[in-house]
């Protein structure tokens, strides 16, 4: 089945403008399932990673340093797979994306049988390069909605990780010891079927190829495009809001384990983590549509400074579970509000190259916490973690005010 070509206005009609045949509300729930699938498989690497790094590196200070490749393969693939979607289309790209997921799947589980760091580290890459695909799914979304839809469409893709918050820790717990007494193997082979899934859903996605002209056509230069405040105050506030989310995650199960907390403790916790980033996702764009974008990115700056001053506060499951239900909260708002304020930067000849510039600059810096988050943890410990979040978020609320400031002054200017 390939893209479908669909005429401009009737593309973009939504809720609140749809026309017979709309395709959005089609492609919301089909890309909510794709995101559902890919997100298991992220909440389940998210909670074995470390644990399976710290058991196959010889020196254990290298434990994150899968997980940090991860986002660097990520971070490297979002341009290419932006790109190539432009050219080829969504579904192309997308389906792709699955397939490199089915081969990490596959060998990171072989990694871990015949406990090889190295190959775990490649089929770390190999996922990082699926998940940069599988992350353009809510910029697909508003690819078909409306301008009044296009917020909720977003968000509503972001949902379909609810399911991925109990599916991928419940797959992290159950298939642990599946080929015992080689551990989380098991974990892997589900990342390549839920892959597999993933694929096959795929191929019902009706979006539009790019048309001629917005193949050819440049648009504005990328120097103009980003000196927007819209634009900085987007990749800003998603760029500290995922880094710092990503900074604190990545140590949870590492802290928890050496604070003598169970394995099980620490999937829950990472569980409830994941269901608070995207169980708000059913009415974040709503709130944005209510409220507006700027006070929903400051309400998730607040929310991040909420997280670190539980995990401060003591070790106890207690406030690992409080703090990172904060953080989930936080993630979302910032990431949904950041996403949805990126799409007022640009035209839609523009889309390809800002939204990958976007994913570029994120992912860089979920990378760099990534690889810092270990290095902090083992070297000056989990208070040092949490210490680290604070100035970048306070910087994404001073954005955050400054733009709210230069809006509200707008109207008076000649």
């Amino acid at each position: 089945m390939s893209d479908l070509p669909v005429s401009g206005d009737a593309a973009r009609r939504g809720p609140g403008g749809s026309a017979a045949g709309d395709p959005t509300i089609k492609n919301v729930v089909l890309l909510s399932i794709c995101q559902a699938l890919a997100l298991s498989g992220t909440s389940l690497i998210m909670t074995v990673s470390a644990l399976v790094g710290f058991s196959l590196a010889e020196d254990k200070a290298l434990a994150t340093l899968p997980l940090a490749l991860q986002f660097a393969a990520m971070m490297a693939a979002t341009a290419p797979a932006s790109l190539l979607m432009q050219r080829f289309g969504r579904r192309a790209g997308f389906s792709l994306g699955a397939l490199f997921g089915v081969a990490a799947g596959l060998v990171s589980a072989q990694a871990i049988f015949v406990a090889d760091f190295a190959l775990f580290c490649i089929g770390a890459g190999l996922y990082g390069i699926a998940a940069a695909h599988a992350f353009y799914y809510r910029f697909a979304a508003a690819d078909t909605a409306s301008e009044v839809f296009k917020s909720r469409a977003i968000s509503l893709v972001l949902a379909g990780g609810l399911v991925a918050a109990f599916l991928g820790p419940e797959l992290a717990k159950w298939s642990r010891e599946l080929f015992a007494p080689v551990l989380f193997a098991g974990g892997y082979l589900c990342i390549a079927v839920l892959s597999l899934l993933a694929l096959i859903v795929l191929q019902f996605i009706r979006i539009p190829r790019p048309s001629i002209e917005e193949r050819q056509a440049r648009g504005r230069p990328l120097a103009e495009i980003v000196r927007q405040p819209s634009f900085i105050v987007a990749v800003l506030c998603a760029m500290i809001g995922y880094g710092a989310m990503n900074l604190v995650m990545t140590s949870t199960p590492l802290a928890m384990v050496a604070c003598q907390h169970p394995f099980e403790s620490a999937a829950m916790v990472i569980q409830w983590h994941v269901v608070a980033m995207f169980a708000p996702s059913f009415f974040t764009g709503s709130l944005i549509h209510r409220f507006g974008v700027l006070p929903i990115l400051g309400l998730g700056a607040l929310l991040v400074l909420g997280c670190v001053a539980v995990n401060l506060s003591g070790v106890e499951v207690a406030q690992f579970w409080s703090a990172l239900v904060l953080l989930g909260l936080g993630w979302n708002f910032l990431f949904v509000g950041g996403t949805t304020l990126l799409t007022e930067a640009y035209r839609p000849e523009e889309k390809a190259k800002v939204q990958a510039l976007n994913d570029l600059l994120v992912f860089s810096t979920v990378t760099a916490t990534a690889f810092a988050s270990g290095f902090l943890f083992n070297v000056f410990g989990w208070a040092a973690v949490n210490l680290g979040v604070i100035a970048p978020i306070l910087g994404a609320l001073a954005a955050v005010v400054w733009l709210s400031r230069q809006r509200a002054a707008a109207p008076l200017s000649p």
